[in-house]
């Protein structure tokens, strides 16, 4: 636990330029025009132009500069100098005019220095952060009054299955505490990471609601999904941009959104 935040940043800085240069992120697409905002997330946040936004844990930036792209006075925040370097170069490219920070989420309040209309965090966000009670609150700090809170992220329920077919239970659902993970690889490729470790930590779907309404935070709706948006098991079928549940077969909740206001 007490090396956790070193390990990570270091996995994470290892996987900037791997991840700039991949096929998965396609930033040579994004340069051209491409909105990478999962689609069932637009009408979900609603209209954004002329709106403050901030992104917490943005990596590189790509969602922060979507939300740019379609108008908002948009902040990215990361705990990666390198992530906050690539992407304030993007933004320059670009002519998006997104400010980025580098800082720990749980240093967000006073590294930003301001309040935002949206707080938005996207997938594969959570499970790096060991404490969601003090990740809710630090939220609700940066929300103005009526603000809100999007948060879309994968299914805990996906957890627990095993990653040969994604039928069978062999997690437990109720884990608790950090789980350290040694992968030679990112998600996007074969390049060898340097720093082959990671801390990660597991929170059911109650916990998220619970820490969120805890802060005070009034939930709007939580949706939950029966597709994600990798093939996160090899029996799953690709429809467009997302991946599901062959037809008939029973379907399993893959992802989810939340969203909740100041």
């Amino acid at each position: 636990m007490e090396d956790y935040l070193a390990l990570n940043r270091a996995n994470w800085d290892d996987r900037v330029p791997i991840h700039v240069a991949s096929d998965f992120y396609d930033v040579p697409a994004f340069r051209a025009g491409q909105c990478t905002i999962r689609e069932f997330e637009l009408p979900e946040v609603g209209e954004v132009a002329g709106r403050d936004l901030v992104h917490l844990q943005c990596h590189f930036g790509l969602d922060t500069l979507s939300w740019a792209r379609r108008g908002a006075r948009a902040t990215g925040l990361d705990f990666s100098g390198s992530a906050i370097t690539q992407a304030r170069s993007l933004a320059e490219e670009t002519g998006l005019g997104a400010r980025f920070v580098v800082a720990d989420v749980y240093d967000a309040a006073e590294a930003l220095g301001e309040t935002y209309d949206i707080v938005y965090t996207g997938l594969g966000s959570l499970v790096w952060l060991p404490d969601l009670t003090r990740w809710a609150r630090t939220v609700a700090s940066l929300l103005r009054p009526g603000g809100f809170l999007y948060m879309a992220e994968f299914h805990p329920f996906a957890n627990i299955l095993d990653d040969e077919t994604g039928t069978t239970v062999n997690s437990d659902y109720f884990q608790s505490g950090p789980e350290v993970w040694k992968y030679p690889h990112s998600y996007t490729g074969s390049e060898v990471l340097e720093h082959d470790t990671s801390v990660q930590f597991q929170h059911g779907l109650g916990e998220v609601i619970s820490a969120v309404a805890a802060a005070g935070l009034r939930i709007e709706f939580v949706h939950e999904h029966d597709h994600t948006m990798f093939a996160r098991f090899p029996t799953l079928v690709r429809d467009g941009a997302s991946y599901r549940v062959p037809e008939g077969r029973a379907r399993i909740p893959l992802m989810y959104s939340l969203r909740a206001t100041a």
